[in-house]
């Protein structure tokens, strides 16, 4: 297999996470995201591996910005075998009630027209070398709609499941599998964002960054003849 990736939201949370477990199993990996003080810090927690980090800020809600994110990490790395979408954003005021046009259009750009446009960025060679695997982070909000999350992000979490659903329903006989993993309560920065941000007894409970991440390798390191279509993992 040829090892390297290209990770978003790759910053914070489960892309940062997925980035330097990647990277200590000998993956070379593209970080995306938006800040490029929060990449540069994945890089300098990788330690002796963060060489292997190509640092490539990103908004991925804008289609320009990921042809031009692709380019540059293909010329870098020739081909990438492994494409993780975990970046993700939410509002405080979430609720249908109350929720604005402009965090809506904003949680859509970056949670399902983030995913399909990097999925259509890197499909191509995929399709080319004849593997790849496409790990899609949606939230357990991808499969029941929730006051805790909100229309907007979920209405965008059902779309990137349905992605995953459409990668592996025309791409496999190519060679290209993808997974969607719906994570439920995980303690993250985007907890930040809820309307009442959980205290510290709460995030206790929650799962961690790198439990999703152990779930994400476990779909890329398994052999290319199978494939986890989806993964539903909660706090115990």
């Amino acid at each position: 297999m040829n090892k390297t990736a290209v990770i978003t939201g790759a910053g914070s949370g489960v892309g940062q996470a997925t980035a330097l477990k990647l990277a200590a199993q000998g993956w070379h990996v593209a970080l995306v995201g938006r800040r490029a003080e929060a990449l540069n810090e994945t890089v300098k927690l990788a330690g002796k591996h963060g060489g292997q980090f190509l640092v490539c800020p990103c908004d991925i809600g804008e289609v320009k910005q990921v042809e031009a994110m692709a380019k540059q990490v293909l010329a870098k790395f020739g081909s990438v075998e492994v494409l993780v979408n975990a970046a993700g954003t939410n509002a405080p005021k979430r609720a249908l009630e109350v929720l604005s046009l402009e965090d809506y259009h904003a949680m859509i750009s970056a949670n399902m027209h983030g995913a399909y446009y990097c999925a259509q960025a890197f499909l191509p060679q995929m399709r080319s070398r004849g593997s790849g695997t496409v790990v899609n982070v949606v939230s357990e909000a991808g499969k029941w709609a929730s006051p805790k999350a909100g229309p907007g992000y979920v209405m965008s979490k059902f779309g990137m499941a349905g992605l995953t659903q459409a990668i592996n329903a025309e791409e496999r006989p190519r060679g290209i599998r993808a997974c969607s993993i719906f994570p439920g309560d995980i303690d993250t920065p985007l907890l930040g964002k809820r309307p009442v941000v959980p205290d510290a007894a709460a995030r206790e409970k929650m799962m961690k960054s790198e439990d999703i991440a152990d779930c994400i390798l476990l779909c890329v390191n398994l052999p290319a003849r199978a494939v986890v279509e989806e993964i539903l993992v909660r706090p115990k």
